[in-house]
């Protein structure tokens, strides 16, 4: 056999494993569990880490104002050293909303050493959260998710319904832009296949994430994981959340596709979009020359590969980039996009791949994970 045919083969053979062994990564029916209407309604405290948000906020923070909850709730929104008004804009906000949930304005400093920005301001909202309110659950939602009026009580629901310390759902991104079309489904996609949602879902696997624009965290969980003191210099904050929650303290978790929640942030040109992506992808790797070898070389060999192979004639190789493509369509249909663009996931990959080894030269560059004006080692 030529090395084409070979290379084919192993192509192949990878997406057939990946495409029954690997948690079903590709399925997007998984939606918030559904729950009965429970006797009581449990305090929630909406913690919102703002830092230079003001351009998302008037399309955003209304809507966790008009939250229909039947318990008491109040937003705790934390100024990260924001210059663009973000904290007094959130505050004529508010006000313009009189009969929406109460919001208060607290405003940390600046992050001690060992602490990434996100996960500081986390702290204190929390602080805060203990001092002002008996809360039993925190939802942690960043400052450019959109939620439906209903949304806090369904998550509030499916947490008691299902007994569940922590309920995430991965927040439908904006895809309006030719940029946000190509990258954004494919974000979401290889998320889903490092992290398949089924197996995060179930106690005995050891698979944790969640997706950090809306988390609904038991507080008993947070204080048995020592959250987020445990965490505090990760990067990749959800994930290390969830690992903290399902390993550390034994938490039952439930991550999935979101109906309700949205992001209303604009990624329209391709440097936003890679910049979202290089910030944390070497973290991803443990910041190891060899796994980023490993990673680059499989990313060629199951996504490149394929249509490489297809073009120089292989009919094993075209049967791969089918395989890869039907995997791909699911997450098309919930963007909303044509099922013949699953066709184009080698070109996104291909950038994907050229994106993580920036983020690999940056590190090693000195320049760290770069988040608003920050940087972390």
């Amino acid at each position: 056999m030529s090395v084409l045919t070979w290379t084919a083969a192993a192509s192949l053979a990878a997406w057939l494993w990946l495409l029954a062994g690997q948690g079903l990564f590709w399925r997007t029916d998984i939606r918030l569990p559904p729950g009965g209407e429970p006797d009581w309604w449990p305090s929630v405290a909406v913690l919102v880490p703002a830092r230079d948000e003001a351009a998302v906020l008037p399309s955003s923070l209304p809507t966790l104002l008009a939250q229909d909850y039947p318990g008491h709730a109040e937003i705790i929104l934390v100024d990260d050293g924001s210059t663009d008004g973000t904290g007094d804009l959130a505050l004529r906000l508010a006000r313009a909303q009189p009969d929406g949930l109460p919001l208060s304005v607290h405003r940390p400093g600046d992050p001690e050493a060992g602490w990434t920005g996100k996960l500081w301001a986390l702290r204190h909202g929390m602080s805060v959260a203990r001092e002002r309110t008996d809360a039993e659950f925190l939802l942690l939602t960043d400052a450019d998710i959109a939620h439906d009026p209903d949304s806090l009580r369904s998550l509030v629901r499916a947490a008691l319904g299902a007994r569940l310390d922590l309920v995430s759902q991965m927040a439908r991104l904006r895809a309006d832009s030719g940029w946000e079309r190509l990258i954004v489904p494919a974000f979401v996609y290889f998320f889903a296949q490092l992290y398949p949602f089924g197996r995060v879902n179930r106690p005995a696997s050891r698979t944790a994430a969640a997706a950090g624009g809306c988390v609904l965290l038991r507080t008993e969980t947070a204080v048995r994981a020592r959250i987020p003191d445990r965490i505090r210099g990760a990067v990749i904050d959800d994930v290390t959340l969830a690992r903290a929650v399902k390993r550390e303290a034994g938490g039952r978790i439930w991550l999935g596709l979101a109906d309700k929640v949205t992001s209303v942030r604009p990624y329209e040109r391709l440097p936003q979009l890679w910049q979202m992506v290089a910030r944390s992808a070497y973290a991803q790797l443990g910041h190891n020359p060899l796994v980023l070898a490993g990673t680059l070389a499989g990313l060629a060999l199951v996504y490149l590969a394929p249509p490489v192979t297809a073009l120089a004639g292989s009919p094993v190789g075209a049967a791969a980039w089918a395989v890869m493509a039907l995997t791909y369509v699911p997450m098309l249909r919930y963007y909303g996009q044509p099922p013949w663009r699953a066709l184009a996931l080698p070109a996104t990959a291909a950038l994907y791949l050229l994106m993580t080894f920036d983020s690999a030269l940056r590190h090693h560059r000195g320049r760290g994970a770069a988040w608003k004006g920050r940087t972390y080692a």
